[in-house]
């Protein structure tokens, strides 16, 4: 129970009674508008109640995924490199490979990019 006290968590509690308190006045100021004659009003009276049931379906939601443990919802403790640089690299060497005149015009673009990062 000790981790739902966390900062982070703290501060999805008090979100979750902030936005169920807003919602209920918004439900109840519309209600109040409804009954003085503005007709659009009465689905909104109906409507901010139900936002207000979503947070709390929500926050309900999120205790159980933590308290289940779920690996899948949980960040990774090694955030590993993507493979996708070593793949470019070696799709690049093999059409360099292939094609001397392709690797040329390549090695340009990089000596044309190396200079465009220096400070004039």
């Amino acid at each position: 129970m000790r981790r739902f006290f966390t900062p982070g968590w703290l501060g999805l509690h008090a979100l979750a009674i902030v936005l169920f308190v807003a919602f209920l006045g918004f439900g109840w100021w519309q209600f109040d508008r409804a009954q003085a004659g503005n007709d659009r009003s009465w689905a909104y009276t109906f409507e901010w109640p139900i936002f207000a049931c979503f947070v709390i379906v929500m926050w309900i939601k999120m205790i159980r995924d933590e308290l289940k443990g779920d690996p899948s919802t949980r960040a990774p403790k090694v955030i590993e490199e993507p493979a996708e640089a070593k793949v470019k690299q070696e799709i690049i060497r093999r059409q360099e490979e292939e094609d001397p005149e392709l690797a040329a015009y390549n090695r340009y673009l990089a000596r044309l990019n190396a200079q465009a990062g220096r400070p004039d």
